[in-house]
Formats: C-alpha cells, sequence, structure tokens
C-alpha cells in the first residue's frame, strides 16, 4: 500500500529488502530500466535522503518516496559535482579553486557550504560532515558524511576503508626513475609551510609512490598513490625530488602553463562503512593536463 502526495509517492518498508527489489515490489508496472533511471535521476528519498544505490538495504519502518520531478542538483551546483550519493555519504568531483571547508577569510562557496545547501533543500534538518579535504587549488574526488556517525566509521577507519587513492599530478622536467618511492617525515613551520625532514621527531611519516605515465621535454604526467595522506604531502615530495608540481609557486614551481595547480585527485575506492560494499570511483583526466603532452 501507498499514500499519494502531489508529484510524490510514499512507500514504508515492512521486511528488511534491498532498494530495487522492494520498488519492483511496489511498482509491478515498472521496469528494472525505468527504476534505475529513477535512481540516478536521484528521484528515490529514504527517510528524505536522496539514493541512488540500487542495493542499498532497506530496514523496516523507513519511509522510501518517489519524487516525481528530477533533480537537477548537478546544474545548480557551481564548482562542484555529484558523482555518487546514497543516505550515508556524497562524493564529488571539486573544480580547482574550490575550498573543501570554510576558512577565516573565506565562509561562502566552500564545498562544504555548497553541499550543505543542497542537502538542506531536501530536508532542512539535514546536515553534512567533512571526512577529508582537497587543497584549494586540486581539483577531483572528495567524499563528505551525512552522519556524524558515518563521519566516525571513516576516520576512524581511514587506512582500512581507502581501497585507493590515486592522483595525477603534472609536474616540471623528467625524473630520473619512471617509477618509485618517496619517504619522508612532514613538519609545518610557523608560516604554515610544510617541510620535509628524515628526522622522525620532528614530522609525520609520509609515503608517496609515483609512476611515469608521459612525458615532454618540458613536463611529466605522474600518478600517485599515497599510502598517507598529510597536508600538501604531494607538493613537498615532488619538491625534494626536484620535480615541483607545475603552478605551485609555494613548493617551487618556476612554471604555470596551464594557469592552475597541476594536481587532479583521480581515483578513489573505499569500502562502503555501512553496507560493506566495494566502491571505485575515477575521474576523467583534466583536458588542459593531456594538452602538455600532445
Amino acid at each position: 500500500m501507498y499514500k499519494e502526495k502531489p508529484n510524490t509517492l510514499h512507500f514504508e518498508v515492512n521486511q528488511e529488502m534491498e532498494l530495487l527489489l522492494f520498488l519492483l515490489s511496489k511498482m509491478p508496472n515498472r521496469s528494472r530500466h525505468v527504476i534505475k533511471n529513477m535512481l540516478r535521476d536521484k528521484q528515490v528519498f529514504v527517510e528524505n535522503q536522496v539514493t541512488s544505490q540500487y542495493n542499498q538495504v532497506l530496514q523496516a519502518g523507513q519511509n522510501v518516496e518517489i519524487r516525481k520531478e528530477k533533480q537537477l542538483q548537478n546544474q545548480k551546483l557551481n564548482g562542484l559535482k555529484i558523482v555518487f550519493e546514497d543516505q550515508h555519504l556524497i562524493v564529488i568531483e571539486k573544480d580547482t579553486g574550490i575550498l573543501s571547508i570554510a576558512t577565516d577569510k573565506q565562509k561562502d562557496h566552500t564545498a562544504y557550504s555548497i553541499l550543505s545547501n543542497y542537502v538542506k533543500n531536501q530536508h532542512v534538518s539535514n546536515r553534512i560532515f567533512v571526512v577529508h579535504r582537497l587543497d584549494k587549488d586540486t581539483s577531483g574526488l572528495m567524499m563528505y558524511a551525512k552522519s556524524q556517525k558515518i563521519q566516525r566509521l571513516l576516520q576512524e577507519n581511514w587506512n582500512e576503508n581507502i581501497l585507493e587513492r590515486s592522483y595525477l599530478a603534472v609536474v616540471e622536467g623528467r625524473l630520473q626513475k619512471p617509477k618509485g618511492t618517496h619517504t619522508s617525515y612532514l613538519a609545518e613551520s610557523k608560516a604554515l609551510i610544510v617541510y620535509s625532514t628524515q628526522n622522525e621527531a620532528k614530522g609525520q611519516k609520509a609515503i608517496t609512490h609515483f609512476e611515469e605515465l608521459r612525458t615532454s621535454k618540458q613536463y611529466s604526467l605522474l600518478k600517485i598513490d599515497l599510502e598517507t595522506g598529510r597536508k600538501n604531502q604531494i607538493r613537498v615530495h615532488m619538491q625534494d625530488l626536484g620535480h615541483s608540481v607545475i603552478g605551485d609557486a609555494k613548493y617551487g614551481a618556476s612554471s604555470n602553463p596551464i594557469k592552475r595547480l597541476g594536481l587532479h585527485a583521480w581515483v578513489l575506492a573505499f569500502t562502503h562503512p555501512v553496507t560493506k560494499i566495494q566502491m571505485r570511483f575515477e575521474t576523467a583526466m583534466p583536458d588542459e593536463f593531456l594538452g602538455l603532452f600532445l
């Protein structure tokens, strides 16, 4: 049974069941393809939280709504794009120039403020919580939680939950070795400059794996895999190697051919903290990066 509101279908869950199977049982006149399109278009809400995960497990007593108007949030979220969303978390692709969270100097038009407004438009009580950060001038994949519980589950088990975290970096010059690992200890000065040391008593251990993907006379495109996630880790380690990230004058770069930092969060893979499903997201290589290697 369901009750219909203007432009909304409402269903109550009576027993544990996957979302797609539940919707098929409640709407037998709709095909799997149609229902998956509803999920894609973010028309399905579980407990007032939009979800696009067809195999999300529903619990007895939960409420599910189908809102007939498609959600066009990606056209309205200037500076970021939602890649995945369910009732527990949101994965986004952030543009360069967008802060992850507010600072003393900038409170508005951060990824956090944009997403906060977005979830509150779904329901006034909705909130988001920071899980990790990207530098303002780094583009690419990020994840936010929709509750403090999910934030805690992700942060407390970060190394176990994160299966892959790869970046693309365009650096100056050509490396002596096409593949390798750099390890040091990172500390931060009073001037907020992160620096590298081999003295383990002075900093936090940082491990960066790198692999050359493309080269030109002036630049190299690297795949970077982080074993640790320290502040400015890639930028400092590339400076250590004598091949600073392009556009990164703070850490030794002398060139800025694409008028932005040459760093992009390319791949994010993790175990979902609730469903335990392994999830992997990969973005396209930025066109301006590829343009340097034509």
